[in-house]
């Protein structure tokens, strides 16, 4: 069947913008044939440096003839609403239909020629194109990326003529700007395209360009007896500025190997976009990869020649950064965050630093890190944004303070924390392993998370401009990395009064000064005595308020409402329920030990392993269906009235079955108790499945709804007591089946 190769030939395209304008153009394509009613069997969209092409094959030659039904107007409408009717759909009062008291117009259509529709679809993609950012040239009123030379458009071996801001479709394009024959080719079919692209060095694809750039430039490195630093994300980038990769191996002043390595290939890659290179012994080697658009006809040398001084002048920069850095400490930098803002109603950088630092220190502790070292990592984890170094680079935040803590001579798990407190970066990334880097690490998620929820900048849809789901899901992969029990809402309570204490800062007047942040923030005495700190927070701050603005005291009295809490609690136990699915455990097993009430991350994620492992048995689906039989017996009753009150007891004439629950259930009691202490979550479960063979025994041979009440009674309360056994262990209403 017929095929359409569509190419949009230009200036170079951002490479940051290829990969987003090919999904764009395929989603258009799609879009436009679909509407058009045109079937296919495969499209493609490739780009490039300088062009976005398009291959569509199996369409059919013509659209298919199309029949429609539309409604016209009510019977009795005016004849002007009639006649205008018969206008816009194209027929005659005689072929119209009554049906349902309105008219109807049965229109029948041939279909049209693919290529015309073509030809007002590429036209409408063309002038429709949402590129992030686009511009307008000479006198002409379209807008593209960057200035559009090119279109060629052929469908079945035969041009589609059309035109677009004075550039009229052809069968026409080019190759390499450089090494090309400097003259356009033909090409009416994709395999013809392709075939001359690669004549004229262009490789189209840029998953071929991604590899042609990491195999050429781990070539040179092994030629050389070295290692490439491997970097996915440049190589990426260098697949959008090459169209004919070429990898080159240069030679950088051996002395700059003194900075610390990140320094080097952040300025490599960066700067200058090369690749950096690792030698056979460990650590960097005096060389690095860049990537040339030309086959140059002396190997390269003068390439890199050239890039070298380039490199060397930027490692010059670098150099003067790391020195004159190291000249201020970290605590005499951390005077200069007072006049940064961090947000306009969260306070400064130093303000958030003091909170961070206070939450570390009550944090450190539960997880078994040393509190005096964690509170001054924390105190200093921001000091380096007001580096030189991290000015220049603003994504070696956290890793240069690493280093001038060092330098300094401080605590190995200071420059420690302050290296790692901002991982995880991302799904991919590692958590920090250290416990006084765990403990800054919470200490800073918190204080964002709870922050931007006081002031109302909670994520809503895919909006999340202060990426406060990462950030959750970093707290949770810290929290579950951790050995030790970790209780969220106390120490959400805490993260929110020291925002609290920051917003109210903004809207309260000067009298508010003679409280410090540190004077606030000591109100809280014991970080484990739940939302305690909140009040003794409010009353430190209450003689500043009276008569003070009133949005401060609004603020207070929302503050002492613990509902805040539990909703950030929900937003970080949400992301918790997404991981757990991630891992292959369903949502209900999720909610069951979610609707528990408990804040202990690690905790809540062993019981959903535990308890999909049980349910996943024999034992276990029994159990539910046991489960199930006696809810809708005690749901039952309760839209009937009310259910009995206090607990079963022994009854002289009590069937078997029933003396024989009851036993069980005061015997399972004790053992689940002390597995829910121990949390040996097993152990509970294979106490409670203790109950499956009692229950069994009981719904077979004891009449629940017996003639006499106080029977009744009794057997109702022994359910109840198994039901509140079983939601010791998890909420199994939340588990269907």
């Amino acid at each position: 069947m017929p095929q359409l190769l569509f190419e949009l030939f230009s200036e170079e395209i951002p490479a940051r913008m290829q990969a987003g304008a090919a999904r764009d153009f395929e989603r258009l394509a799609r879009e436009a044939l679909t509407a058009a009613d045109l079937g296919f069997e495969s499209l493609s969209t490739f780009a490039g440096p300088r062009r976005l092409a398009l291959v569509v094959d199996g369409l059919p030659a013509r659209q298919p003839h199309r029949h429609e039904e539309r409604k016209g107007p009510r019977v009795g409408a005016p004849e002007a609403a009639i006649e205008g009717f018969l206008r816009s759909a194209g027929v005659r009062r005689e072929d119209l239909v009554l049906r349902d008291g309105a008219h109807f117009a049965m229109i029948s259509r041939g279909g049209r020629s693919t290529a015309d529709l073509i030809a007002e679809a590429a036209v409408a993609i063309i002038r429709g194109f949402p590129w992030p950012k686009s511009m307008t040239w000479g006198a002409g009123d379209l807008r593209w990326v960057r200035p559009l030379q090119r279109i060629l458009c052929v469908f079945d071996r035969a041009v589609v003529p059309l035109s677009v801001g004075g550039v009229e479709s052809a069968d026409l394009s080019e190759g390499h700007r450089v090494m090309g024959l400097r003259r356009p080719f033909r090409a009416r079919d994709f395999d013809e395209y392709r075939e001359a692209l690669a004549g004229h060095f262009v490789i189209l694809d840029a998953a071929d360009r991604k590899r042609r750039v990491l195999n050429g430039a781990r070539a040179v490195c092994v030629e050389a007896g070295l290692e490439l630093v491997e970097d996915d994300g440049l190589a990426d980038e260098l697949a959008g500025l090459a169209e004919w990769p070429v990898a080159i191996l240069g030679h950088m002043d051996a002395r700059f190997l003194d900075l610390p390595a990140e320094v080097i290939r952040t300025s490599m890659r960066t700067h200058q976009r090369y690749f950096a290179v690792r030698a056979p012994a460990g650590g960097l080697a005096a060389h690095f990869v860049c990537i040339a658009n030309i086959e140059p006809a002396d190997g390269g040398a003068l390439i890199a020649a050239g890039n070298a001084r380039v490199l060397a002048a930027r490692l010059e920069d670098a150099r003067f950064f790391w020195d004159e850095d190291r000249r201020t400490s970290l605590e005499a930098r951390l005077e200069r965050l007072k006049g940064v803002i961090f947000h306009a109603r969260l306070g400064t950088l130093w303000e958030r630093a003091i909170r961070i630092e206070t939450l570390a220190r009550w944090i450190a502790p539960l997880i078994g890190a040393e509190a005096a070292v964690a509170a001054q990592a924390a105190r200093l984890a921001k000091s380096d944004l007001a580096s030189a170094m991290v000015g220049e680079f603003p994504e070696l935040q956290g890793i240069m303070g690493g280093y001038y803590a060092a330098a300094e001579g401080l605590d190995v798990g200071v420059g420690t924390a302050i290296r790692d407190h901002y991982k995880p970066l991302g799904p991919s990334d590692t958590v920090p392993t250290d416990p006084v880097a765990m403990a800054v690490a919470l200490a800073d998620k918190l204080d964002t998370l709870v922050g931007f929820f006081e002031i109302g900048e909670k994520p809503t849809g895919s909006r999340d401009p202060f990426a406060l789901r990462r950030t959750a899901l970093g707290l949770i992969r810290i929290a579950l990395a951790t050995d030790q029990p970790l209780k969220l809402r106390p120490l959400i309570a805490l993260a929110g009064a020291g925002a609290a204490a920051a917003i109210v800062r903004r809207v309260t007047d000067s009298r508010l000064n003679n409280l410090t942040y540190r004077e606030a923030l000591a109100a809280f005495e014991d970080p484990a005595a739940e939302i305690a700190g909140v009040d003794l927070l409010s009353a430190t701050f209450q003689g500043a308020f009276e008569g003070g603005p009133e949005e401060s005291l609004a603020f207070w009295r929302r503050a002492e409402d613990t509902a805040w809490i539990e909703e950030v609690l929900a937003f970080v136990l949400d992301r918790l329920k997404a991981l757990l699915r991630d891992r292959g455990h369903p949502v209900e097993v999720c909610e069951a030990i979610l609707g528990l009430g408990d804040d202990d991350v690690a905790r809540i994620a062993r019981r959903v392993e535990t308890l999909d492992g049980f349910l996943r048995t024999g034992e276990g689906s029994d159990l539910l269906a046991a489960d199930k039989r006696s809810r809708q017996i005690l749901d039952a009753e309760v839209k009937k009235g009310s259910l009995p009150v206090g607990p079963p007891t022994h009854g002289a004439g009590a069937p078997p079955a029933e003396a024989a629950l009851l036993l069980a259930l005061e015997a399972v009691r004790p053992r689940i108790d002390a597995a829910l202490r121990a949390d040996d979550f097993h152990g509970a479960n294979v106490a409670m499945a203790a109950l499956r063979a009692p229950i069994d025994a009981f719904f077979e041979k004891v009449m629940v709804n017996s003639g006499d009440p106080l029977e009744r009674d009794n057997r109702l309360r022994l359910l109840l007591g198994v039901r509140d056994e079983m939601r010791r262990v998890a909420d199994f209403t939340r588990i269907p089946g």
